[in-house]
């Protein structure tokens, strides 16, 4: 199924039609502030399964991330952190970036079985930060890549749509995506380490 959203005022009746979906444990394509994603709620595990196997990935080595709707549900998921990345976060957030923390003991132990860390997004995106906002806990993601070696990620939704249309439950529309993923940067020493350079500018920030 192909759902028109507009961003800047998303439809709440359509919002809703995609939350039910998710909590019935189904997976969704939708648009962030960067790349085109594939996610499901955190709580089905048979979801994260799915979405894994979608992208070619093992579930217990797969770098997913978690979209949450702003810093209150960041700090759930994750070690408590200090002051100084409190406020590069405030600064920096929403925004095209993928933290990576020391992960909490409450995030799924299905994501967590060999690794200590977690990602989180919050992007710059209404539609999928009202989805977040209404189902009450984040998404699991991942990118939605391209096979095509010139075009990384793809970046049309009715393109996307024909692709992936047996394979998901709902592509979003929410105009054409970003072909630049986001900045990764790792807090887990303490400190603001860049592993990935995409479209967010970590160095305003700091």
């Amino acid at each position: 199924m192909l759902l028109k959203i507009y961003e800047n005022n998303p439809n709440e009746k359509v919002i809703q039609q995609v939350v039910d979906v998710l909590k019935q444990g189904g997976v969704i394509i939708y648009p962030t502030d960067t790349v085109y994603g594939i996610g499901c709620d955190i709580t089905h595990h048979k979801a994260i399964e799915r979405v894994c196997e979608i992208r070619g990935l093992k579930v217990d080595k797969a770098n997913l991330s978690f979209i949450c709707y702003d810093l209150t549900d960041i700090s759930q998921y994750t070690k408590p952190f200090d002051t100084s990345v409190f406020r590069l976060l405030k600064k920096a957030l929403p925004g095209p970036f993928t933290f990576i923390f020391n992960a909490s003991g409450q995030v799924p132990k299905l994501l967590s079985s060999k690794k200590k860390t977690v990602g989180i997004r919050v992007p710059a995106n209404n539609i999928v930060r009202e989805i977040v906002k209404q189902l009450g806990n984040p998404i699991v993601t991942a990118s939605i890549r391209d096979e095509d070696d010139i075009l990384e990620y793809s970046t049309d939704p009715e393109l996307i749509h024909e692709k992936y249309e047996n394979l998901v439950d709902i592509v979003i529309d929410g105009g054409y995506g970003d072909n630049i993923a986001s900045t990764v940067v790792d807090l887990t020493d303490g400190g603001f380490e860049v592993l990935r350079e995409g479209k967010g500018d970590l160095e305003q920030f700091l």
